[in-house]
């Protein structure tokens, strides 16, 4: 008998914990308490009171697009932000942090320009880039992390 791999994942509408099999990741695993989708073709928008849970308990890569509403180039970045996201939904979980609303995230971090762009794999940052990249640079950049 074959022993199926679960993966945990961070409910980003209710923040409650689930265990999904990681062969059932493309088949739209709903949350268990609020039964919303648990993998979405948009970004999550986290905040400084959930954005360590989606860090710390998600067993996909977490990618996370540090911006701000007044950064032009955060706002030219976004649709590739989101595109991305939404190719690569069972591949990592994609979450923005609006620095301006949410700083003491953002200064814990030390995110000292913006756009930033971190993953995160099992509560550890494992790459760090700044600045707005166009689209195929920044897939071929998360390739090699994720």
């Amino acid at each position: 008998m074959t022993q199926t791999t679960a993966v945990q994942l961070v409910c980003p509408h209710c923040g409650v914990i689930n265990r999904i099999p990681a062969d059932k990741l493309s088949a739209q695993p709903l949350c268990g308490k609020c039964k919303n989708a648990l993998i979405s073709a948009h970004p999550v928008m986290a905040t400084d009171q959930n954005f360590q849970r989606f860090i710390d308990k998600n067993d996909l890569p977490v990618v996370v697009d540090f911006w701000a509403p007044w950064c032009g180039p955060c706002r030219q970045f976004a649709p590739v932000f989101t595109d991305v996201a939404a190719e690569m939904a069972t591949q990592a979980t994609f979450v923005k942090l609006d620095t301006q609303d949410n700083q003491m995230t953002a200064s814990r971090l030390q995110i000292r320009s913006i756009p930033t762009l971190a993953i995160y794999h099992h509560g550890r940052e494992v790459a760090r880039i700044s600045g707005a990249l166009p689209k195929g640079q920044f897939k071929q950049w998360l390739q090699q992390y994720v």
